[in-house]
């Protein structure tokens, strides 16, 4: 009867630790999760589109919204996206009235309200370009997790090295994903009146 008991003790002992390891492991893998989640990409700003008027992160809301981040002395990113996006608005046609479209400043010492006016009049006017103080600037590009740095160059004057992705965000001005525009703009507008 001793010799029996014995491994039935051995076996329930096992069993037991085998739950407890299982639990463990479970509760770990939970907080592993959580941990992983990606940051959460937006927030509050307040900034001033090329007319004056203030602009919120509850303008983005009740539309979805494109967000490109960059500045108007950029060479050759800026305005190709900008293209781009315009040529999206075009191919919503009367849909382009149900979109955001901004573009935000990542240099707002050159980036005044007149110059992002002057800038934008060769987009697609449903385009909105954002600027401010530098400092409500860098707190959205903390928000969106945006990348800009000042590259000084030769003659004394200076360059922005920036993230240049397209933000996608829903209607309730939450982060969907980046935004693909190397496709037509008829595709991407297609994709886009999804989140109307």
């Amino acid at each position: 009867m001793e010799r029996l008991s014995r491994p039935v003790v051995i076996i329930a002992a096992f069993a037991a630790s085998l739950a407890i390891g299982l639990l463990l492991l479970t509760w770990l893998m939970g907080d592993v999760k959580k941990i992983a989640t990606p940051a959460a990409i937006g927030g509050p700003f307040q900034l001033t589109d090329q007319s004056g008027q203030a602009v919120t992160e509850q303008n983005l809301k009740g539309r979805p919204t494109l967000i490109f981040f960059g500045f108007t002395h950029c060479p050759d990113v800026c305005p190709t996206s900008l293209f781009e996006i315009s040529e999206v608005m075009r191919a919503l046609g009367k849909d382009a009235d149900k979109v955001n479209a901004f573009f935000v400043s990542v240099d707002p010492e050159r980036d005044t309200q007149a110059a992002m006016k002057e800038y934008l009049a060769s987009f697609d006017p449903h385009l909105k370009g954002l600027t401010g103080p530098p400092g409500d600037v860098a707190k959205v590009l903390s928000a969106y997790r945006v990348y800009a740095k000042k590259v000084p160059l030769k003659d004394g004057d200076y360059t922005m090295d920036h993230t240049a992705l397209i933000y996608l965000m829903d209607r309730d001005g939450h982060f969907v994903a980046p935004f693909n525009l190397k496709r037509t703009p008829e595709e991407a507008a297609t994709d886009l009146k999804r989140y109307l």
